[in-house]
């Protein structure tokens, strides 16, 4: 079935319309849910408003990101990593940033691959973080505070990520930096009560509160990927994506946020999945876990369920050997429970998540994805 790119994509190419104003015209309309109403045998395609059609199609997964269009951004981006990493021994640092300039005015200004954009996006964090531990190292001394040199490591993301999305339109690089923004902000907090208590390293001397102040700064970060994804409850523009990114950083931030502040003890000692824990920590870690879960299930966002898959296992493993099994038994039994916990939400996610959505209010229902 044709899409609405195509559509308009094909309309570029017969002159009825230029590839700029095609290019525009694709996020206007996908804003404003117009979509392709579904055909019956034999009639032609019409564009509708999926609110105004009698019959559309079936609800389709509403996680999923547009990386890929066609094997030919496959393509283009195992060629792109291939001569980036040439041009990266080559070049060195000097070379990487002009090198993605270049392939990005043409891959993602020209020919609006998303694979292809991602993969340049990576390589362009990648570029900026190796380029500013290389200026540091020069200006900081081995005694610099952490906090200080962490800020300042990020700083660069805030400056050149910004302009970078500007630019390209490329979910995943504002996503990086309003986590970056977020990072920085943490961390000018740490530095702040650092210096004005007079420690030198605030997390170590104050792990309660600083445990709190993670949590806090994870939820924020969620509450800002929540306002995308509400935005678009059918995630059919680019705010979808940026949530599907911004998630992906959040989820596990606050799972481990979270965690920490329930076992802060444990966390320092290193003891939270040892073998000396009981069954009563290890149900916790799991409710918790399952908690995220449900999260997840609720606002239709996979990462919420993949983020706690460490902790599931690493809390299974933990009960396990306080059985007589050997290493090499509950290793494997840890495997086979949690890869079928995964392999049960994966193929069960529309009816886990119906059991989960269905007693909510009506009114919080209308802003969640539909159901399938």
């Amino acid at each position: 079935m044709q899409t609405l790119k195509s559509v308009l994509d094909g309309a570029a190419g017969e002159g009825l319309l230029s590839p700029e104003q095609a290019a525009r015209l694709l996020p206007y309309m996908e804003a404003r849910g117009v979509g392709l109403a579904v055909p019956a045998a034999g009639a032609a395609l019409d564009i509708a408003r999926p609110a105004e059609a009698e019959v559309i199609a079936p609800v389709e997964d509403t996680e999923a990101p547009r990386f890929i269009r066609g094997f030919h951004d496959v393509l283009i981006t195992i060629g792109l990593c291939i001569a980036m990493a040439g041009v990266w021994g080559v070049g060195s640092l000097f070379g990487v940033l002009p090198a993605v300039i270049v392939l990005a005015e043409i891959l993602v200004r020209r020919q609006r691959l998303a694979l292809p954009a991602v993969a340049l996006t990576l390589i362009f964090a990648h570029w900026i973080f190796m380029t500013s531990i290389v200026l540091l190292e020069d200006r900081l001394g081995p005694d610099a505070e952490p906090m200080l040199r962490f800020v300042l490591t990020m700083l660069p993301f805030t400056l050149l990520m910004g302009p970078f999305y500007l630019r390209y339109r490329i979910p995943l690089a504002l996503s990086l930096w309003i986590v970056s923004l977020a990072g920085i902000a943490l961390g000018l907090v740490f530095l702040g009560l650092s210096r004005v208590s007079g420690q030198g390293d605030f997390i170590l001397a104050h792990p309660s509160a600083s445990a709190a102040i993670f949590l806090a700064g994870a939820l924020a970060l969620f509450t800002v990927a929540m306002r995308y994804d509400l935005s678009d409850r059918f995630r059919v523009t680019r705010r979808s994506d940026v949530a599907f990114w911004l998630h992906l950083a959040t989820a596990p931030a606050l799972l481990y946020a979270m965690l920490a502040l329930v076992f802060l003890r444990d966390f320092n000692d290193d003891a939270l999945f040892s073998a000396e824990k009981g069954l009563p920590d290890a149900l916790i870690v799991i409710a918790i876990v399952a908690v995220f879960m449900t999260i997840g299930l609720v606002i239709d966002r996979r990462a919420f369920v993949t983020s706690g898959l460490v902790s599931l296992g690493m809390a299974t493993a933990s009960m396990l050997r306080n059985t007589a099994a050997g290493p090499e038994t509950y290793v494997f039994v840890t495997l086979l429970i949690v890869g079928l916990v995964v392999l049960t939400i994966g193929v069960g996610w529309p009816h886990f998540r119906r059991w989960a959505v269905t007693p909510l209010p009506l009114a919080l229902k209308e802003k969640l994805p539909p159901l399938r």
